[in-house]
């Protein structure tokens, strides 16, 4: 699985940005996605993650009510809508897919094997 991540930017604290995340390989819809980041000194961390059917996801508490993750499996892509936006959700951020049919992948971000290169988010304040 290739992923390659897009639509960061700098951003005024109270905006909104859209991230995307495009995959390529036959088996998207057997791989849960998610969203990560890491700021400058910072661990890696989850954001936001979805299963394959979309029926399930996971937010950080940090962003929950702000951020929403959603996939479009014929696109093959998962994008994040990202309101109102703090200093602090500055970062950059990765898209990441999971092992085929690591079905409890969920928030832990070290059953992401398939990574992006990641897109830079500045949020001004």
């Amino acid at each position: 699985v290739q992923l390659q991540a897009s639509g960061g930017g700098l951003v005024q604290a109270g905006g909104s940005l859209r991230l995307s995340c495009a995959a390529s390989g036959r088996t998207f819809i057997n791989h849960y996605m998610g969203w990560f980041r890491q700021a400058p000194g910072k661990e890696r961390e989850s954001v936001a993650t979805i299963s394959g059917s979309g029926g399930s996801t996971y937010y950080s508490d940090s962003v929950k009510g702000r951020f929403t993750i959603s996939r479009d499996n014929v696109k093959k892509m998962v994008y994040i809508e990202m309101n109102s936006l703090e200093p602090e959700d500055t970062a950059v951020y990765y898209c990441a897919a999971s092992r085929e049919r690591d079905w409890y992948a969920g928030r832990e971000i070290e059953r992401y094997v398939y990574w992006g290169q990641g897109t830079q988010v500045t949020v001004s304040s």
